[in-house]
């Protein structure tokens, strides 16, 4: 039942458009990604129903100490094959990153459809203390994304806009 602008219900229905829209959007989408594992290694997994990153793992011989300050690549073990029209971006764990000042030095890292190499993950320590990693242990996530690829046009100018070229803080920190 819906009220209409006197505050009257009537049995109106929700355009059906609308609920399924609705319903589509709360759906999570899905896309296969094929991946060659390295024995050992961990293929990522979602930990809740409504997570938006995978985790990725280390894939080790044998524990990897990143100094503070220092950064490094840590080898997962997998290989993907991406589907043309996606990524895979990686991303920092918060939990690292809170507790450990440990995340990913070119945060989001992009892996391309077309790349068929090792995924690895360079991590950057910027806590105070060295920051040990041992093989399995859980040290980004990936967010599968689709990819629009643009058609650039040369062109002798630009629309003017109320930005303009104003950036890197042009706009101030304050609310007010």
């Amino acid at each position: 039942m819906l009220a209409d602008k006197s505050g009257s219900r009537s049995s109106l229905r929700a355009p059906l458009f609308f609920i399924n829209r609705f319903c589509y959007n709360r759906r999570m989408n899905s896309v296969n990604i094929k991946v060659v594992a390295s024995k050992g290694a961990v293929i990522p997994e979602y930990k809740t129903s409504g997570a938006a990153g995978a985790d990725l793992c280390a894939l080790l011989d044998n524990p990897l100490t990143i100094p503070a300050g220092c950064s490094a690549m840590v080898p997962t073990g997998l290989f993907f094959e991406i589907p043309e029209g996606y990524e895979v971006q990686v991303r920092p764990r918060s939990g690292l990153a809170a507790k450990n000042g440990v995340t990913v030095l070119n945060t989001p890292g992009t892996i391309d459809s077309d790349y068929r190499g090792e995924i690895k993950v360079i991590l950057i320590n910027l806590g105070t203390a060295d920051f040990t990693i041992n093989s399995g242990d859980r040290i980004a996530q990936m967010i599968v994304s689709p990819v629009t690829q643009a058609a650039f046009e040369i062109t002798g100018s630009l629309s003017e806009t109320a930005r303009g070229s104003g950036g890197f803080g042009s706009t101030g920190v304050s609310v007010k």
